[in-house]
């Protein structure tokens, strides 16, 4: 996807008045283009393999019957250079989340979600980002980390990544805003950098932190207390 073209994006829900709710609001940004949809996870796989539906950014929820959004994304994922995805949960009741985390979603959307949040989590993933609505995080920590604790924070009885202790004074900064769910873009005009400095900042400290993306940093910076501010409540 070259800066000139619209994020091209595909929606899979199995109610039509959602996709049609969304096409409207993504179709009427001019850096977007919905390029299909789909009614359940497997008619998703078999479309977007049609080249004129080839995407950049897959919404998908979560809960579906047949082929549900879970099952659906790690099978989209596995194939050659894949889309990004991005996960409509019910906030409320999804007790799939983490299983959507493990699948390898980019993102994390609560479906009722406002139109300037739906824009900016589509356009935050095809940035290489991984957005996930604040309304999650608590979740995705109760469920995720107490539960089962990542590859970075095993073996520690304190849940303490052993690389926290080597990141720099600047990248435990970018560590606390990627907590709040900031955008590199929102960083770099916090911390007054560039925002090309603010990504390598955060290649850094996934590195040293052996964090699979930046969905799992997030979970660590609320979970470790580094952000200032308590996760939303869930």
């Amino acid at each position: 996807m070259s800066p000139s073209e619209p994020i091209r994006v595909f929606l899979v829900d199995d109610q039509e008045l959602v996709r049609a709710g969304f096409a409207m609001i993504l179709n009427a940004a001019p850096d977007l283009r919905v390029v299909g949809s789909a009614g359940d996870g497997q008619a998703a796989l078999d479309t977007l393999r049609q080249p004129r539906h080839r995407a950049d950014i897959v919404l998908m929820d979560i809960r579906m019957p047949g082929l549900d959004g879970v099952e659906t994304t790690r099978r989209l994922l596995a194939a050659p250079d894949p889309p990004r995805v991005v996960m409509l949960t019910t906030f409320d009741t999804d007790d799939l989340l983490v299983a959507a985390l493990r699948a390898g979603a980019s993102g994390y959307l609560v479906k009722d979600a406002g139109p300037a949040e739906l824009l900016a989590a589509i356009r935050a993933a095809a940035a290489g980002e991984s957005p996930v609505s604040p309304r999650l995080v608590r979740r995705l920590i109760d469920s995720f980390v107490l539960a089962a604790p990542t590859a970075s924070t095993a073996g520690r009885p304190d849940g303490v990544p052993p690389g926290l202790a080597r990141l720099t004074a600047r990248e435990r900064e970018i560590l606390a805003a990627i907590g709040l769910g900031l955008t590199n873009g929102e960083i770099a005009a916090r911390l007054h950098v560039v925002e090309s400095t603010v990504k390598t900042h955060v290649g850094s400290v996934l590195r040293k932190l052996e964090a699979r993306d930046r969905v799992q940093a997030v979970i660590l910076a609320q979970t470790l207390g580094l952000t200032g501010e308590p996760p939303a409540p869930g």
